[in-house]
């Protein structure tokens, strides 16, 4: 495949309504199909929700029975990875013949996780990502993930990675991801400041691939929350759509796959640039689960 057309959806949820946000998810990601896409990348916590300006009742050593109740609903809005939202994901992927690689909030047993995950036309829900470290006060809410979700998903579109928000700025991670050869960086977020631009392309210089960042553009009222940036870099940082603010809408833009062979020319990190004589990367990736054994 020579060229393919991405698209990163920027658009915000509705807030402890997952149903409602699932027919909004529907709507971006048959516009993006009928556009030619076929990539289509959701934003951060998509469908659950990220509750930004809530603080559940928290202070050091203290909750709140309102934010106990809180929490509750937030909970309550999350997805199952074999729930109906997922498998509608997959419908719609099969249906319009894209692959989707989507922000959730993924409940499990008692915990809640920050979730991205990869649908396939064919094979539906194929890979999952939980974000690894939640930033400041995300930590109350979600749990953290482990070294068995940072898959590097082959299709015919490319090799699909994914980078949760902040996890963009840890470089072990990052490098991590780079070794496993992703080719195109799925950064979902709901960071809407102008210093995420910097990241994005420079994730896309270091890594010698193309970045797709989606990001929420959620308001309350006439008070803008989150205020977008969404954009697509390709492996020279040269943006290639965006970043879209101040409105919810699609991003679209045609990937010269072969960009990614002109940039390993003069740089890559897991290659003639890495001195493997020098540094060393070990990763654990073993799932850490509890289990209990009995005698």
């Amino acid at each position: 495949m020579a060229s393919v057309v991405v698209a990163a959806v920027q658009a915000g949820s509705a807030l402890f309504d997952t149903p409602a946000t699932l027919v909004k998810a529907e709507r971006y990601i048959r516009e993006a199909a009928a556009a030619g896409a076929r990539l289509i990348v959701l934003p951060e916590a998509f469908l659950g929700g990220y509750p930004k300006g809530f603080d559940f009742g928290i202070t050091v050593g203290s909750r709140s029975p309102e934010g106990r109740e809180l929490f509750r609903r937030y909970r309550e809005a999350a997805v199952q990875l074999d729930g109906p939202e997922i498998a509608r994901l997959a419908e719609l992927a099969a249906e319009l013949e894209v692959h989707l690689v989507g922000g959730v909030i993924e409940r499990d047993g008692g915990t809640l996780y920050c979730t991205a995950v990869f649908v396939d036309p064919r094979d539906g829900l194929v890979a999952h990502h939980r974000k690894l470290m939640p930033t400041a006060a995300e930590r109350y809410l979600w749990g953290q993930g482990d070294g068995s979700t940072m898959p590097a998903v082959r299709t015919d579109v490319g090799v699909l990675g994914a980078a949760i928000c902040w996890e963009n700025y840890m470089p072990l991670f990052r490098q991590s991801m780079y070794a496993k050869g992703v080719q195109i960086w799925c950064a979902p977020t709901v960071d809407d400041r102008d210093q995420w631009q910097a990241t994005m392309r420079h994730i896309a210089l270091e890594g010698r691939c193309f970045v797709v960042s989606a990001n929420q553009y959620l308001t309350d009222g006439d008070t803008v929350l989150i205020n977008g940036g969404s954009a697509i870099i390709s492996p020279l940082g040269e943006i290639l759509a965006g970043p879209l603010r101040a409105e919810e809408g699609v991003l679209l833009a045609e990937l010269d796959l072969a960009e990614l062979d002109r940039g390993y020319f003069d740089f890559d990190s897991v290659g003639h640039y890495a001195r493997p004589d020098i540094f060393t990367l070990t990763v654990d990736e073993t799932p850490r689960h509890t289990v209990v054994r009995r005698s």
